[in-house]
């Protein structure tokens, strides 16, 4: 757990490092806080009150200690603290996630048991092309095609926004597309090696149930691989739903952060940026304390 803590902060240093430099090249800031008619003392006083005068290394500096005080700057565009204005919209983007999360997980799971336990059959054949369609569509295509059938077409659901269950209908659905083709296929492989194993033979010999055996024993035994992609697409869809939120206009971190771009709202941006990280981070490490749960063999290891 040392090990990863330490990996953990590197990652933080290379993401905070890599979200203040890669910023500048969008542009001059002080372009979009000053009239097009600004004097040039005007765009040296907002330089040097902005600390955006001094030189590259001097300003990550300054950032650093600003963020180890848990000040991460005030939002050129809402004049507000930026941290603040992020972990304002982090509820809304977590229940995007989670509710996809869940989504994936109640469909990719028993096909991919399914798939699994009839393999080279007509169940197998069906979640074989199903993950790999859902795979190949593009999230925003498939956000647009909703909206056109759905909000459009049949009028049954809302085509943006958040605040009731049935706008979170459509994003959920596009967003876990992938997710439920990557986990189908993954639970597929896992539980399809895991049932050539000894003690699934032996489970059979003792006259166990094909479910019982599937459920208690094989799944399980399949679940670290599972896991891992899980922890992974939780963290993916947390930091890369920017372009779902933006389809549906759906007010969370990843929307925030668009407009933040096109206003090269720099706090907001940084603020936003290391804010994901933590959070996939923190998901990370939560995945890696959860393999010794799910297999004592890991602790074991470990200790030895």
């Amino acid at each position: 757990m040392l090990q990863r803590a330490w990996g953990a902060v590197l990652v933080l240093f290379a993401a905070s490092l890599l979200s203040f430099v890669l910023i500048f090249l969008s542009g001059d800031p002080v372009a979009v806080l000053v009239p097009l008619n600004a004097r040039a003392e005007d765009m040296a006083n907002i330089r040097r009150q902005y600390s955006l005068d001094q030189p590259l290394p001097v300003q990550y500096l300054l950032f650093v200690e600003r963020v180890t005080q848990g000040d991460l700057g005030e939002s050129f565009r809402y004049r507000v603290p930026a941290l603040e204005l992020v972990l304002g919209r982090l509820p809304t983007t977590l229940l995007l996630a989670t509710a996809s999360v869940l989504l994936s997980t109640l469909i990719s799971v028993p096909v991919g048991v399914l798939a699994a336990a009839r393999k080279g059959g007509l169940a197998d054949a069906i979640a074989t092309a199903g993950s790999l369609l859902a795979i190949s569509m593009p999230s925003f295509w498939l956000g647009v095609i909703l909206i056109l059938v759905f909000a459009g077409a049949l009028r049954v659901l809302p085509a943006s926004g958040s605040g009731t269950w049935q706008q979170l209908i459509l994003p959920t659905v596009t967003i876990s597309a992938f997710s439920v083709g990557l986990l189908t296929r993954l639970v597929r492989r896992a539980v399809g090696e895991t049932l050539r194993q000894p003690f699934v033979v032996t489970a059979r010999a003792k006259g166990l149930r094909e479910r019982t055996i599937a459920w208690r024993h094989v799944v399980r035994n399949s679940a670290i691989p599972i896991v891992t992609v899980m922890g992974l697409q939780f963290g993916a869809l947390v930091g890369g739903s920017v372009v779902v939120e933006t389809v549906f206009a759906w007010p969370g971190v990843g929307w925030l952060m668009i407009q933040a771009i096109e206003a090269r709202d720099l706090p907001v941006i940084r603020a936003a940026v290391l804010v994901l990280a933590v959070f996939i981070v923190v998901i990370n490490f939560l995945v890696d304390v959860l393999y010794s749960v799910l297999d004592p063999r890991i602790r074991l290891e470990v200790r030895a």
